[in-house]
């Protein structure tokens, strides 16, 4: 919608989890050093979690990208499933079919799978989305697959990235046999003011085509307060932002404007109201922010839940796996009077889009005639003999009808005379000799 307008490449705060646009904050940067060393040290279980819309699954797919070709990658999302529907998902992600089979000999074709697949030199990773999902017995299903390996190595590494209550879950003590098996864990806080002013301009920047769109500190000072850090909730406003400024022509985002997109945001349901009566900027960042999860040592309790999640945004555009459905908001996020000057915008550059779509046909064709004009052969000469001297030469040219009368030719360029001729308003002179 707005990408010619801003020069950009595509929209930069879309919800889809592109590893491209991944702002390597610190939380983000540590979190991949802790998968790569989990990867890296053939670590049983390594557990990744965070608020709804913290970057997880972006963070996720970054990981995916940089890994080598010899790893055999199983990933699922859908994880509200049983201990054998489970099961029957993983051998399904990897290949396998689990058809017709009883568990005993599901686990048997799985565990000849990881040991062909370590015998030609491949390490195989499972990757858990959304585990917060997964119930306690599937949970302890996942612990027996961990129990597959040789005298040196697993033989299948699991990664479970999900929401804070994945901790919850974690904490019970039917599962401290689990917990012990998790060697690496990392929660994902928000980004503090800093961060998310280079976030929301490191995304203009990968997006732009000419010089880049920046957004002033005051706007990111402002879009950090609503969202509190949460890039989810940061791509929400400034997609907003973006749409709004396309709509009134403005080629800048100032704070007016961002207030005016709070307030809609707001209306909308989009965001919630702010506690306060006024959305001053904080002097500094709250003081309780999120804690680093550090490494789980065997026995050791799983940390406590953090501050309650952040309300789950509804933006009208894809959401990534996380993201709890909310009810559609009641009124259009643009007003009608902004909705009618966008739509009237729209069809002025598809109409200016007609317009010079036909002038470079009208062009091309005026010059395929020129083309074919000049590489038309001169008109042939007849010869006439006369007895007793020379032959004389004879030129037939067209004349043209009785009753046209042709003006002496004007000193024009052969453009000019070009175009009135295909116009019909003159035609070429012709001389006889």
């Amino acid at each position: 919608m707005y990408e010619r307008f801003y020069e950009l490449r595509e929209r930069p705060f879309a919800l889809s989890p592109d590893p491209d646009y991944l702002y390597p904050s610190r939380v983000h940067r540590e979190a991949l050093d802790y998968l790569r060393y989990g990867l890296e040290s053939h670590a049983g279980f390594i557990v990744i979690t965070g608020e709804i819309g913290s970057g997880k699954t972006t963070l996720l797919q970054t990981l995916l990208r940089g890994l080598d070709t010899q790893t055999t990658v199983g990933r699922i999302v859908n994880t509200m499933l049983d201990p054998r529907e489970l099961l029957e998902t993983i051998m399904i992600d990897f290949g396998m079919d689990p058809a017709g089979r009883s568990k005993p000999l599901m686990l048997r074709d799985l565990a000849q799978y990881l040991v062909d697949q370590r015998l030609s030199g491949r390490l195989v990773l499972l990757v858990i989305d959304e585990a917060q999902n997964l119930s306690q017995a599937a949970l302890e299903e996942l612990r027996m697959l961990s129990n597959l390996e040789t005298e040196k190595s697993k033989l299948l590494q699991i990664v479970m990235v999900g929401q804070p209550n994945l901790r919850d879950k974690l904490a019970a003590p039917e599962l401290e046999q689990l917990r012990q098996r998790i060697t690496v864990s990392y929660h994902l806080t928000p980004l503090d003011a800093d961060e998310a002013a280079n976030y929301i301009n490191h995304r203009l920047r990968r997006a732009a085509l000419g010089a880049p769109l920046e957004f002033s500190r005051g706007v990111t000072d402002l879009v950090y307060t609503r969202s509190r850090g949460v890039p989810r909730i940061i791509n929400v406003i400034c997609d907003a932002a973006l749409v709004f400024g396309y709509a009134e022509d403005r080629r800048q985002i100032d704070l007016a404007l961002m207030n005016e997109v709070m307030g809609e945001l707001e209306v909308t349901g989009v965001l919630p109201s702010p506690a306060g009566p006024a959305r001053e900027m904080p002097a500094e960042r709250p003081a309780v922010p999120l804690p680093a999860v550090p490494a789980m040592a065997a026995g050791a309790p799983v940390p406590a839940t953090p501050p309650a999640p952040i309300q789950a945004v509804a933006a009208m555009r894809q959401r990534e796996p996380d993201q709890a459905p909310v009810a559609p908001p009641a009124r259009p996020l643009i007003p009608d009077g902004r909705a009618a000057a966008l739509d009237q915008r729209e069809l002025a550059v598809q109409q200016r889009e007609r317009e010079l779509a036909d002038q470079r046909r009208v062009l091309a064709e005026e010059y395929r005639l020129l083309r074919m004009r000049r590489s038309t052969p001169a008109p042939a000469a007849e010869a006439m003999p006369t007895v007793g001297g020379p032959a004389t030469v004879r030129v037939q040219v067209p004349r043209p009808a009785a009753a046209t009368r042709f003006e002496p030719v004007r000193h024009e360029s052969l453009w000019a005379r070009f175009k009135k001729f295909l116009l019909g308003t003159a035609a070429p002179a012709i001389e006889e000799n």
